[in-house]
């Protein structure tokens, strides 16, 4: 029988009651916003593969700054596209390298923004692997130190935080060690701890140009099948000093987003990454879905799942639509 007692309905009644009861609460301060920046000068050019996002050279990144502060979004992560490629990826590390040009120029002007930088090697070697090669393998330990290299240069030119997206066994530790031995103890590193080798990340390596020249990276990034790998490669990240554990990419992997939240004390972030900004962008384009609507939804739910902190090239978009009541 009915039970008319009962009536979970009173609480939809109207927008200002459900604004009132909502279990998930997303605040601006959440977001992050990926930045490409390329080498060169007078370069704004939009990315064919991501609709809406940029190529930014430095001296055009006041461009980025200017879009950042109009909608409020006050932290972004950097990736660099290099004019010349090596073997060893040598351009990483430069003091004068791309991602740090870039640090200095957002800092230059906006000194408040947060810049996190993402910390791996596929934009910078001649082959697009991430690491250092041993014949057609990447070998793990000797690409630890140039990633510990990468990062000190990173905190050196003025980044904020580091972010390793590599998946290197080790790499959190090795970050960790360089950057207390040389006077960055407060800098704190943002762990890619599970990245699943995906096929959600092709528009993103168009736009770094960081596709391998051979093979792929499933014997370093994770296999989509596994779910309780992937808490182990938290819980060795956590071991290792890692001070915020990500889940990547969001959408097809809320589970593990929630697995993590439940297991670890940390915080969690999600990157939604390339491949879902673009197929929601197709799909509005198509006419076959409403894209604001989708864009919200989509981030209630990674929200929702566990995430504190959300990647997202929507991270302009989704700020606007905070302020304005349609989610938060």
């Amino acid at each position: 029988m009915f039970n008319d007692i009962i009536r979970p309905r009173r609480l939809r009644t109207s927008d200002n009651l459900r604004r009132l009861v909502r279990e998930t609460r997303i605040s601006p301060e959440s977001l992050i916003w990926p930045i490409f920046v390329v080498e060169g000068e007078n370069i704004y050019q939009e990315i064919e593969s991501l609709p809406g996002q940029y190529h930014y050279s430095p001296d055009q990144l006041y461009r980025m700054v200017e879009r950042a502060q109009e909608h409020g979004v006050s932290r972004v992560i950097l990736f660099g596209l290099p004019k010349d490629k090596d073997e060893c990826g040598s351009g990483a590390w430069a003091e004068d390298g791309i991602v740090q040009q870039g640090i200095r120029k957002i800092k230059e002007l906006a000194p408040e923004m947060y810049v996190v930088t993402d910390v791996c090697m596929c934009e910078y070697t001649s082959h697009g692997h991430c690491g250092i090669l041993c014949g057609r393998d990447v070998d793990n330990d000797k690409t630890l130190e140039v990633l510990a290299k990468t990062a000190l240069s990173h905190a050196r030119a003025g980044a904020d935080m580091v972010a390793p997206s590599d998946m290197m066994d080790g790499r959190v530790a090795a970050i960790r060690s360089i950057l207390d031995e040389n006077g960055f103890q407060n800098i704190p590193i943002m762990a890619y701890s599970a990245k699943f080798a995906s096929y959600f990340y092709g528009p993103f390596r168009e736009a770094a140009g960081s596709a391998p020249s051979f093979g792929d990276r499933r014997s370093y990034q994770m296999d989509p099948h596994n779910g309780r790998e992937a808490m182990r490669e938290c819980e060795l990240d956590v071991t290792e000093g890692a001070d915020i554990l990500m889940v990547k990419p969001a959408l097809a992997y809320l589970d593990l987003v929630h697995e993590a939240r439940q297991r670890f004390d940390l915080p969690i972030a999600c990157y939604a990454v390339s491949g879902e900004y673009a197929m929601v962008k197709a799909a509005a384009k198509a006419g076959l879905i409403d894209e604001y609507g989708v864009m919200c939804e989509s981030a209630v739910c990674m929200y929702r799942a566990g995430a504190d902190i959300l990647i997202t090239y929507y991270a302009c978009e989704l700020a606007d639509a905070i302020r304005k009541g349609d989610i938060g």
